[in-house]
């Protein structure tokens, strides 16, 4: 079936407790706009409020109203949580989440009146809402389980039509590869994703995702080990020769990531700005 083009600002009804508005912010990282998610009809939730633009925020308060209850952020990356300020402020709304990670690319504004911790539920008359954080993209990514429609909204750790970027040092790409296997243990009958559309068969999507990274972890260990030692710009050009070079900057940051746990398996190791293929440490 033929998905409806996402348009940026519309209200679009997935369910009778959720609704998705996406802001106006497409773009090669974004896809075509950040989704925001409003829970419920009485007491509402919003999930992920997205990049600090008028309109969007003006939409966002116009389907809300004075019924939200609770702001939630996925994580702190500027397209997802810094809208939180001004809809707080119009709606003295609580925001729970976790403190974002000091690195220049996170919300350094964002402050939750709750810490948020794993498997921590939130419950309305209408719906319970579980909280599941899956560290990788970043280091404070939570996801939420609509318990009622076996939902996950997943933020940036599941993305439709295009892959997820994993850039150290907050960003994990062991620690990613863990979260995905935590989805299976979760009755889940789709995703809700930051960017882009809902995701059918979300455990087959989760093992689709897997095997994806294995085997460009593959691909990098086989470049590492052709050259033998390599910097970035090197290892890039061969282990992303699928990858349009124009966004190889991109793939840089999860090259990184790949290197990093090929070194935390014993299979590579650094000198300087050189990665030098290694033997695999004996145990």
């Amino acid at each position: 079936m033929e998905l409806k083009a996402i348009t940026p600002g519309r209200v679009d009804t997935l369910s009778e407790r959720v609704r998705r508005i996406t802001a106006p912010n497409p773009g090669v990282m974004t896809g075509p706009g950040t989704n925001a998610y409003v829970l419920g009809t009485h007491e509402l939730a919003l999930i992920d409020p997205g990049p600090e633009l008028e309109n969007h925020i003006e939409a966002l308060l116009q389907l809300v109203g004075t019924r939200l209850r609770w702001i939630l952020c996925t994580h702190t990356h500027l397209d997802h949580s810094p809208a939180t300020a001004a809809i707080r402020a119009a709606t003295n709304a609580q925001v729970l989440g976790k403190l974002p990670p000091d690195d220049g690319r996170h919300d350094p504004a964002f402050a939750p009146d709750r810490v948020l911790q794993d498997g921590e539920w939130l419950e309305t008359p209408e719906f319970r809402l579980r909280a599941v954080h899956t560290p990788g993209h970043s280091s404070e990514h939570l996801c939420y389980l609509l318990d009622e429609e076996r939902l996950l909204f997943t933020g940036d750790h599941v993305m439709q039509g295009s892959t997820v970027v994993i850039g150290p040092p907050d960003g994990s790409m062991s620690a990613y590869l863990a979260s995905l296997e935590k989805l299976f243990a979760l009755d889940v009958a789709r995703f809700a994703p930051g960017h882009g559309h809902l995701i059918e068969n979300p455990h087959d999507e989760v093992r689709r995702l897997i095997k994806h990274r294995l085997a460009r972890e593959q691909k990098v260990l086989g470049a590492l080990q052709s050259l033998g030692r390599g910097d970035l710009d090197a290892l890039v050009v061969r282990a992303y020769d699928d990858v349009s070079p124009r966004l190889h900057p991109v793939a840089r940051r999860s090259l990184t990531a790949h290197l990093l746990k090929l070194e935390q398996d014993g299979l590579a190791r650094r000198e300087d700005e050189q990665w030098i293929a290694a033997s695999r440490r004996a145990d």
